[in-house]
């Protein structure tokens, strides 16, 4: 027993040493957290070092990773949104599903295997993989843009076509098996519309009050062994249903999205999920079969790339026909173009029912994994190898001849709120900004923004910079900022030049540029918070103004001595915490400040 404990526990080293080894290694090398897993499964697989015989167990306790990660992305889709993507889920789903299984079942033909090989192959590729998939998407945080909205509700729809296809599966048995009664298929279907049911009856009317009953016991461990609970037996119910365990555990964070509990579940089941979809990534390596792949190796190399560039080219054909851009499309193609986890599901399937022989179901398992290493390869290829989309300027007007009182440069947040004194003053003011979307977005509130990047001098002399008054710089770049200074402080003397600091390093470059004003892109905000904090401290009013004049007071000197003597020079200036200065009302501001006791930098703002 002893023994058999201690090989257990030196299991489970190993997998999480060869995950802490191999992810962030291959993270800094540019490769992405997957193909980390996937590489450092191989390596401790029976295939590689020989640490694993049997990775089907875990690659079955690991599909749980997948199961919370359906769960977490329910928590975010809220009933009535996915009602808006049903378009999305039954229509672009649907297509994308025909056109690929009837493309890839030709290529099954074309290598000369029976039409019913060629079908169950086709099918069980063309379900992709939510795990790489959504962990993609996740590390690029598109899962909530509507590109990737559009990937989820696929997804969806593949989710639940695991269950018609074993149906298939059962009917396409040789004359040889025994048959499926009737009754007993229509049972089959009673069962999975029954846990459906129950699933949603227990998330409308059971789950929240359970919730509140639970939070009222103030102990953090129930609330985090109530969120598994409530996973693992959303899974667990359509398992036995015969449904999909993703499909559960998507349908009951769906169903608790609306909870006031929604960011404690998230919280609280988001360690779980990531252990687990980390391990089901090593788990996936450790199945790569290279016995099988040496052994029919022209077969497996060029049907995963035969299948992958099919199945690649159909979903392009389909985004495209939804009116998806060139780039998304191509996208989408990419990332969905491999097989996926449910495929090992029909594929046993349909070699215990007769349809497909071992060597078959071997084969095909090795193109899926293939396919699913090679995944995260290809998206950094086409990243790295794809042009830059251009940028649309429908409906955008360069700057040309134009002439006002003032030229503001960059309009995003804090230009736009530059520019309303002067607008309400009734002053000419010129807008140029970089970004087509955002001057788009601009005209729809009544403003007149033209293209024009500030950091070339032709652009300045197109958009007024000679005729201005006042120039003001307001992008958010520090390099571009002072780029423009160094421009228009040579080409145009005449205009007063007022620049937006990035932070106190970037006020001190600009002071020595002799900039007309700048400012620090927070110091005025934040002394407004730090002024209704003191209001809602009840520091009287009077005291709180001379604070807040003090506060100026000293951030103006300390200012002036750390340009002329570096960053420590006004040290002494700031009001710290070193040293507590007690719990009693305020004292007159003259008393003398605490310096802050530190040897790194001080605060930036």
């Amino acid at each position: 027993m002893a023994v058999e404990s201690d090989t257990q526990l030196l299991n489970v080293v190993v997998l999480l040493g060869a995950a802490v080894v191999a992810v962030p290694l291959f993270k800094r090398l540019g490769l992405g957290s997957v193909l980390g897993y996937l590489a450092a499964g191989l390596a401790i697989g029976p295939y590689g070092l020989g640490l694993f015989a049997n990775p089907q167990t875990i690659l079955h306790t690991a599909e749980l990773g997948v199961v919370m990660y359906l769960f977490v992305i329910g928590l975010e889709m809220r009933p009535t949104h996915l009602w808006d993507l049903r378009g999305e889920i039954f229509g672009l789903g649907s297509l994308q599903i025909g056109l690929c299984g009837l493309a890839l079942t030709g290529v099954g033909l074309a290598y000369g295997f029976p039409l019913g090989v060629s079908f169950i192959s086709a099918m069980g590729f063309v379900l992709t993989s939510t795990a790489i998939v959504m962990q993609l998407l996740g590390e690029r945080g598109d899962v909530n843009l509507p590109r990737g909205q559009k990937i989820v509700s696929v997804l969806l729809f593949e989710d639940m076509l695991i269950v018609p296809l074993l149906a298939i599966v059962a009917f396409m048995s040789p004359a040889g098996a025994e048959p499926v009664p009737v009754s007993q298929r229509l049972q089959s279907v009673g069962i999975g519309l029954g846990s459906l049911a129950l699933l949603v009856m227990a998330g409308i009317w059971l789950l929240n009050p359970m919730f509140r009953i639970l939070a009222k016991a103030r102990a953090r461990e129930v609330m985090t062994a109530a969120a598994l609970l409530v996973v693992l037996g959303a899974a667990l119910l359509m398992q036995l249903g015969g449904l999909s365990m993703a499909m559960g555990a998507f349908l009951a964070g769906v169903l608790l999205s609306e909870s006031s509990f929604r960011h404690q579940l998230e919280a609280d089941v988001e360690p779980f999920r990531g252990i687990l979809l980390g391990l089901f990534f090593l788990a996936v390596g450790m199945s790569l079969d290279l016995a099988v792949v040496w052994g029919s190796w022209p077969l497996i190399v060029s049907g995963v790339l035969a299948m992958m560039v099919v199945k690649a080219l159909c979903i392009y054909l389909v985004a495209r026909m939804m009116k998806s851009a060139h780039a998304e499309a191509i996208d989408r193609a990419v990332l969905m173009a491999q097989g996926g986890e449910f495929a090992f599901v029909l594929f046993a399937a349909a070699a215990a029912a007769g349809v497909i022989d071992a060597r078959v179901n071997a084969n095909m398992t090795a193109i899926v994994v293939l396919s699913m290493a090679l995944t995260p390869i290809f998206v950094i290829l086409l990243r790295r190898l794809a042009p830059k989309a251009a940028q649309s300027m429908e409906g955008v007007e360069e700057a040309r001849d134009l002439k006002g009182n003032v030229l503001l440069i960059g309009f995003g947040r804090f230009g736009q709120v530059v520019s309303q004194p002067l607008l309400a003053r009734g002053f000419d003011v010129t807008i140029i900004e970089t970004n087509a979307e955002d001057i788009r977005n601009a005209a729809d509130f009544g403003f007149k923004v033209h293209y024009g990047d500030g950091t070339r001098m032709d652009v300045l002399h197109a958009a007024g910079g000679a005729t201005a008054c006042a120039i003001l710089v307001c992008v958010d770049s520090r390099a571009a900022a002072n780029r423009i200074v160094e421009l228009a402080k040579d080409a145009f003397p005449q205009a007063s030049l007022l620049v937006r600091a990035f932070d106190r390093e970037h006020a001190f470059e600009l002071a020595k540029a002799n900039v007309d004003f700048h400012i620090r892109e927070v110091f005025e905000s934040a002394v407004a918070f730090g002024a209704a904090a003191l209001r809602e401290l009840e520091v009287p009013a009077e005291e709180a103004e001379e604070i807040i004049a003090d506060v100026r007071r000293r951030d103006a000197e300390r200012f002036a001595l750390e340009l002329a003597g570096g960053l420590f020079a006004g040290r002494a200036l700031i009001y710290g915490n070193a040293v507590p200065r007690g719990l009693a009302p305020a004292k007159p501001v003259a008393e003398p400040a605490t310096a802050l006791d530190v040897t790194a930098d001080p605060p930036r703002d």
